[in-house]
């Protein structure tokens, strides 16, 4: 069975949901793989002097993941533009995610390595929730 690319601007049939779902695993997966690879490299994980723990890679990501099912949610029933309310609010809040990594005391590698963590799983669940919201309501 061979399924056709969903056109440009179109919304596929799987909900944003469950799209968001399958992403936010790949996501957690990815940045608690660059953390432990980091780790192992001899990258300190430390920040402002405690170590961040491998799985607290995974449980913020989840995290982030929870806020952006609940902004798709919202962009779904309150804009009339869903896609791009949500794609742009989550940019925002991306770039806003980094502000710590800049200003909280820590090595270059780590907080190049934070950093790295955040556009990562944004790269990855952004694209996958927003293909599933519609241009318009």
């Amino acid at each position: 069975m061979t399924t056709s690319p969903v056109p440009s601007g179109a919304v596929s049939d799987r909900p944003f949901w469950k799209a968001g779902l399958v992403a936010g695993v790949l996501a957690a997966v990815a940045t608690t793989a660059i953390a432990a690879i980091a780790d192992a490299s001899g990258i300190s994980l430390d920040v402002d002097g405690e170590p961040i723990p491998l799985p607290g890679f995974t449980t913020v990501t989840l995290g982030a993941v929870g806020v952006g099912f609940l902004l798709a949610f919202l962009s779904l029933r309150f804009t009339s533009r869903p896609r791009r309310t949500f794609v742009v609010t989550t940019v925002v809040l991306t770039v806003a995610s980094l502000i710590p990594d800049v200003i909280t005391p820590m090595a270059g590698n780590t907080r190049a390595i934070l950093a790295l963590c955040h556009l990562v799983a944004a790269a990855i669940v952004i694209p996958a929730i927003a293909s599933r919201l519609p241009e318009q309501r």
